[in-house]
């Protein structure tokens, strides 16, 4: 069996409280959870073709802060 990897500083706790928050999340609180991040200057959303994806993952999993 694989063993579990994850990002530093997440476990397999950090993951359930994550995926419990969006599985009982309203529809209405997750449009508004999108439509604040679009408005949350300290990030970046960039169109990127979906082939380059994984390479972009890995690029930035090379330089995680």
């Amino acid at each position: 069996m694989k063993e579990n990897r994850f990002p530093k500083g997440w476990d397999g706790n950090r993951v359930k409280q994550v995926l419990t928050h969006y599985e009982a999340q309203s529809e209405e609180a997750a449009m508004a959870e999108d439509e604040a991040a679009w408005e949350d200057r300290s990030a970046t959303f960039v169109e990127i073709p979906e082939k380059l994806l994984p390479r972009v993952r890995e690029l930035l999993a090379k330089t995680a802060m």
